[in-house]
């Protein structure tokens, strides 16, 4: 097909997308398995695993159906307990809705608090709520104590994001898909006056009047006088499922899931336009050519041609356990159950390598109080990555 690209743009675009499959690579050297992580214990559709940042060793896993159970992180470990349970809140008709996301509040050894992001119905809506934990028993919340933050409503049944998590700046980040069905047909990735297909950061520990939560005012679009929704942060995100802030140096990193072609990462920059529905990673939505004046790119992206079809995003490694993955963003697809790393030291010229093909459906990444990497299987395991 015929296209009508300026030359140098077109030789730009050949370049990123060579770059984004021929640096693919295998090391030889390292060869990497996933290993059960509790091997005496099961959960339904794990979708989330997180830790409270209290050092109590505990670790939360976040299940589909609407229920958070909490353990102790030991590889023995032969119970869990429910730590949160509100399957009657939840709307988890869709294999994209349920309870999505959990974050704890920065200071929540304090003050208890933490964050959920679930679908509900009637109508078809987003949910952010505050929780507590119980004041007699720290393995289980308060079930009594919901606070809403923020509702939005859904369009369709898929493409809901899910993650939420507070950045270094402790503001509570969330990530919005575009709202659904194919190609986007509302328009939402480029429509700042929804919240639908951004990035939104917001201020839970202040309120502004009517709602729980404040603008930060340094929010790329607060205080505009044209209408754009202020708690956007970024947009032009199709599905952002899984997002992670890079704890070294703080970037947000984003697997932000394709429609037709490409799987895409990108890093997160205040007030970037991700490009969505106009572009699919490097390349032109539906149309020849396009006007890319003004877009971020993401920093790298993979087609579909070796069966892989939805992107886990995942996280910059710094734990200590595999020293040679140190600093790489570790990430997979959900369908093949492939996972590599990432090296963008030369951001023009990033290196990608297959760690392993794993044999389950992988929906997420978490890590623990020691920045140890784990993997939720929808086989309903978790996992760790370690050597082979």
């Amino acid at each position: 097909m015929k296209t009508f690209l300026p030359a140098l743009l077109l030789l730009f675009l050949t370049y990123n997308s060579a770059c984004s499959q021929d640096k693919s690579s295998n090391s030889p050297n390292l060869k990497f398995t996933v290993e059960e992580a509790y091997p005496k214990l099961s959960f339904t559709r794990p979708v989330d695993f997180q830790h409270a940042g209290d050092n109590s060793n505990r670790v939360f896993v976040v299940e589909q159906r609407g229920v958070i159970s909490v353990l102790q992180n030991e590889a023995g470990a032969s119970t869990k307990t429910d730590f949160l349970a509100i399957e009657s809140k939840v709307d988890d008709s869709g294999n994209e809705e349920g309870l999505l996301g959990l974050a704890f509040h920065p200071n929540y050894k304090s003050n208890g608090f933490f964050y959920v992001n679930y679908t509900a119905n009637n109508p078809e809506r987003t949910v952010i709520s505050r929780f507590s934990v119980s004041s007699s028993n720290p393995n289980q919340a308060d079930a009594a104590s919901e606070l809403v933050l923020l509702e939005y409503n859904q369009p369709y049944g898929n493409h809901n994001g899910g993650q939420i998590s507070f950045g270094p700046d402790g503001h509570l980040y969330i990530a919005v898909g575009d709202g659904g069905n194919g190609g986007d047909p509302k328009g939402n990735g480029q429509n700042r006056s929804t919240l639908l297909g951004s990035i939104l950061r917001i201020d839970v520990n202040q309120k502004n009047g009517a709602t729980n939560y404040s603008i930060p005012a340094d929010n790329p679009f607060a205080k505009n006088t044209e209408g754009f929704r202020e708690e956007i942060y970024a947009y032009g995100l199709r599905n952002p499922w899984r997002f992670s802030f890079n704890s070294a140096n703080g970037q947000l990193w984003v697997g932000d899931v394709g429609q037709n072609k490409y799987e895409e990462i990108d890093i997160i920059k205040k007030g970037g336009n991700y490009g969505w529905n106009t572009m699919e990673g490097f390349h032109c939505f539906n149309s020849p050519d396009c006007d890319r004046n003004g877009l971020e790119l993401p920093v790298w992206e993979y087609d579909r041609s070796q069966g892989d079809i939805s992107i886990t995003g995942g996280f910059v490694y710094h734990g200590a356990a595999l020293k040679e993955l140190k600093g790489l963003y570790i990430y997979a697809d959900y369908v093949s159950g492939r996972i590599w790393s990432l090296d963008t030291t030369d951001p023009q010229q990033p290196i990608n390598t297959e760690l392993l093909n794993s044999d389950f459906p992988i929906s997420s990444f978490g890590v623990d109080q020691n920045q140890e990497l784990y993997i939720c299987g929808f086989d309903d395991k978790i996992y760790k990555l370690s050597y082979e």
